[in-house]
Parts: C-alpha cells; sequence; structure tokens
C-alpha cells in the first residue's frame, strides 16, 4: 500500500466537530448520570405545581458531570415550560452578591447597571422574579467571597429552587447557619466514574467530533485509561483534541499511539481553568509553590506568611485543594519519620505518564 494513502490531502481533517470535545458542551444524550437528572428533576417539579420547590446541595469530584447534568435538566425545563425561569450562575466568574446580581440583571435584560447599588440590584431581581417560579443553580459555590445573596434569596423570593454545586462536600457546613437552618437542601452526591463508563463517554464524543475510522484502537484505550487514572473526563477530551490536533500535523488520516503519548506529554501544561480567573490569594500560592516546588505544603505555608499572607492553614489548605483541581499544581501524599505530609508541585512538572 502506498504511503501516501494514509496522509490528509488538501483540505482533508480528522475533526467533524471540534465543539463537542469542549468541556461545557451539552450532549443531547448525557450517559450514567440518569438517577442524577432524576433528582434535579425531582427538587424541580414542585414549581411546575405552583409550589415552592426543594434545594440540592450537589457535590463529588472534578471532572465527574455536576455541571453538565444540571444543565441538561434546565434545557429540558426550558423546552417544556416557560412558567419556570432558570437562572445559572458560576461562581468562579461572580464570586461576591454585587457580581452575582449584576450577572443576573443582565441575563434579565436589564440595562444601565453601572451606578446600580447591591440592593437597587436585588430590588430589580425580586420584582421580576417574583412573577413566577425560578431554579437558581450557583455553581462552584466553594470560590465565592461571601454568601449574603442565599440569604437574600432564600427570604425574598417567593417560589424557588435553590441547587448549589461544589467539588467539596465540607463547603456546606462552612455556611452560615442562618443559611443552612433556611436551605435545608436535600444532599446528591456525583461518584467518580469507572473505566467503562469513561471509555462510553469519551466514545460518544469521539463519535461526533472525528470523522469515522480515524482512531486507532490502542490509542484510544490509552486516553481511557489516563483519563480513568486521573477521574477527570475534561482531561479525556482535552487528550483526544490534542492528539486529533497533532496527526493533522503530520498529515495523517489516523490518530495513533505516537499521537496520544505526545498529547499526554503535552498535557503537564494543561489548566482546567484560565489563570486569569485567578484571585490575588490563589495567584500568589501558585507562584509560591512554582518558587518551592518539590516542598512540604507547611514549608510552603510559611513562605506564603512571610509574604504577608494572613489566611489560616485550613484555608490556605483549601485554596491548594482548588489550584489542583484547576491542574495549576498537583499533589503528592507522603509519609516519613515525622509522619504523613503532603508534597506540592508546579503543574508544568507534572506528566500523566507518572499515573
Amino acid at each position: 500500500m502506498s504511503m501516501f494513502k494514509e496522509m490528509l490531502k488538501s483540505g482533508e481533517t480528522l475533526f467533524r466537530d471540534t465543539v463537542v470535545l469542549d468541556y461545557d458542551f451539552q450532549p443531547k444524550i448525557m450517559k450514567f448520570r440518569e438517577a442524577e437528572q432524576k433528582q434535579f428533576a425531582i427538587a424541580i417539579r414542585p414549581l411546575l405545581q405552583g409550589h415552592n420547590g426543594r434545594n440540592l446541595f450537589v457535590y463529588g469530584v472534578p471532572g465527574v458531570g455536576k455541571t453538565t447534568a444540571c444543565k441538561h435538566v434546565l434545557r429540558e425545563l426550558e423546552e417544556e415550560t416557560d412558567e419556570v425561569a432558570s437562572v445559572y450562575i458560576n461562581c468562579w466568574k461572580e464570586n461576591t452578591t454585587f457580581k452575582i446580581y449584576s450577572k443576573i440583571c443582565d441575563d434579565l435584560g436589564f440595562k444601565f447597571l453601572q451606578n446600580k447599588k447591591t440592593s437597587d440590584l436585588f430590588t430589580l431581581i425580586k420584582e421580576k422574579l417574583n412573577k413566577k417560579s425560578v431554579v437558581f443553580v450557583f455553581d462552584e459555590i466553594d470560590k465565592l467571597e461571601d454568601t449574603d445573596f442565599l440569604y437574600t434569596i432564600l427570604e425574598d423570593i417567593y417560589r424557588k429552587s435553590i441547587i448549589l454545586l461544589t467539588n467539596y462536600r465540607d463547603s456546606y457546613s462552612e455556611m452560615d447557619e442562618r443559611i443552612r437552618s433556611r436551605l435545608n437542601p436535600e444532599f446528591l452526591n456525583f461518584p467518580a466514574y469507572n473505566e467503562a463508563e469513561i471509555a462510553g463517554i469519551l466514545k460518544q464524543r469521539r463519535e461526533y467530533a472525528f470523522v469515522q475510522n480515524c482512531w486507532d484502537d490502542e490509542a484510544f484505550i490509552e486516553i481511557v485509561q489516563k483519563c480513568t487514572s486521573v477521574q477527570d473526563v475534561r482531561v479525556g477530551l482535552y487528550l483526544m483534541k490534542e492528539a486529533g490536533n497533532l496527526a493533522e500535523e503530520r498529515s495523517s488520516r489516523k490518530i495513533t499511539l505516537p499521537q496520544v503519548a505526545e498529547a499526554i506529554r503535552k498535557a503537564n501544561e494543561f489548566h482546567i481553568k484560565p489563570k486569569e480567573g485567578l484571585d490575588a490569594d490563589l495567584l500568589l500560592i501558585l507562584n509560591l509553590v512554582k518558587e518551592h516546588s518539590g516542598n512540604k505544603i507547611g514549608d510552603v505555608y510559611v513562605a506564603y506568611g512571610q509574604k504577608g499572607g494572613e489566611m489560616s492553614y485550613k484555608s490556605f489548605q483549601r485554596r491548594i485543594n482548588k489550584l489542583t483541581e484547576g491542574r495549576f499544581i498537583f499533589t503528592e501524599k507522603v509519609t516519613g519519620l515525622e509522619g504523613n505530609t503532603t508534597i506540592l508541585n508546579y503543574s508544568s512538572e507534572k506528566k500523566l505518564t507518572e499515573f
């Protein structure tokens, strides 16, 4: 067989639709989260009957479909009725009460908000949303700087269902007691996907994202295994897209193990979140980890204090968790003469081949 038959011609591509490989893409059918989606629907259902909805506190490790499943249910709700409004806020971006109210007002179509106070913004929201039922979804609530908006919504919005999403179960216990007593949520855990489920999800995306028969079986299996090792579907999507790009650069009609291996090597620079979204404290800690990469968490915390940092050790640990979640850094648990400790490493030094 001529080697040229295995090469892409001018204008040919391995991709059908790269959007399908984006983290926030909403597939028409979401695999392996049927039970969790049903829990979302059960919480919202009373709103369809003119009653107050239930509240949900949703938690689970990153990349297990919490956001996608929730948005999937919201989309079905919007197709079913216009009697129930939906409000989705990502608290990574909107992390204060004022920012959240501004985003809600903007989504509701209000203009000329520049000189409005926080209380003025909520007055607009209340007047609009108290005319119907509403589902509030606040994603990544562990990024919030304050939760005053939750208390106000619980008190002053009539018919609502509030859904809180987070990677950390203990985010709930850190909330103000006044909010917890009024919220009184049901808890919904998203367990990590197993290898078979990850394979099913990535295969579904592969069928829509790539032309037929362009994936070598061993190459795809390698991605499934690496994705399973880190328990984050987003990593698998990144590796598939990157391997496809590398194959195209070589004009190859097949995506093979060498391209996957190179994609894995490049994944050490992969961040789930952009650095621009990090607040000043997180950027300071990230730079300290880079400067002291390979050191114990306690030593980095001392360096943080020497730089003028004032947060408690527990709060510092939470920030470390957030940076780990975003793949800005990675951690290692080690046991030594002094007992168990955590080693912090800057992510540019991490390779998936170490898993």
